[in-house]
């Protein structure tokens, strides 16, 4: 029998048995974010012209929300069962590298896609909005999961201790994700931070995101699809930033 199943299934059972804290905790902070931000934000900016701040608001808070719980599912995981000593027990099986990265990898995206998926049902009560291209919703988000999963191994594999894992989620994947458009479109910055913003790659994952539920975005899904054209908007985005470093 392949061990894959079983490693997957611990990992998933691993934060359902606790579905409060990692899965009703980030929901409830969610829609704090959309009543704090759409009270002060509401009737004094329209995105896109004729989208609601607060429908704008809401794909970003469900893609924020399910690449940070992704990366800290098997981050966590990982660093607590090399912390508790029971990592041996995933080490000894036959397992290959597939496996044991696949099983992580999996649970991560199934946590991710649950806590979206839990955002975005608490959250539509309180607005209206669209979904006019679904399958970018669903590959936005399961693409981006998968890449926050396999991001939060590789802090797992190499922190040993909960400090280390936390610095790295406080210091680069909570600024990261927060400067990625989930409050604001980047076409209401000053061209050098528009350009600067290009080089963020969670702004792809969360502008291809919204371009599922709208149908407009501040860049073409296909530009910001993993693996396709981060290098185009990136050479794009530092001839801006030359550009605005020689005007200052």
């Amino acid at each position: 029998m392949s061990g894959f199943p079983t490693l997957l299934y611990k990992e998933v059972l691993r934060f359902w048995k606790v579905s409060t804290q990692t899965i009703a905790a980030p929901a409830l902070g969610a829609v704090l974010f959309l009543f704090i931000f759409s009270h002060v934000m509401e009737g004094r900016t329209r995105m896109y012209d004729a989208v609601p701040y607060a429908a704008f608001l809401v794909p970003g808070l469900v893609m924020m929300s399910v690449l940070q719980n992704a990366f800290a599912n098997s981050s966590s995981s990982l660093v607590q069962s090399k912390m508790t000593g029971n990592i041996i027990f995933v080490l000894l099986p036959p397992l290959t590298y597939w496996e044991f990265f696949g099983a992580y990898v999996l649970a991560a995206v199934v946590r991710g896609m649950a806590v979206g998926a839990a955002v975005l049902l608490v959250t539509l009560p309180f607005v209206q909005i669209e979904f006019r291209h679904p399958l970018w919703i669903v590959v936005f988000a399961f693409s981006g999961s998968a890449v926050l999963g396999s991001l939060g191994m590789i802090a797992g594999i190499w922190s040993e201790k909960i400090d280390q894992v936390a610095a790295f989620q406080n210091f680069f994947i909570m600024p990261l994700t927060f400067l990625s458009g989930v409050f604001y479109s980047i076409h209401s910055l000053p061209a050098f931070w528009q350009g600067l913003s290009h080089f963020n790659p969670f702004f792809y994952m969360i502008d291809g995101f919204r371009y599922g539920f709208f149908g407009v975005s501040d860049v073409h899904p296909f530009r910001g699809f993993p693996g396709r054209g981060f290098g185009v908007d990136a050479r794009d985005a530092q001839e801006r930033l030359q550009v605005e470093a020689l005007a200052w």
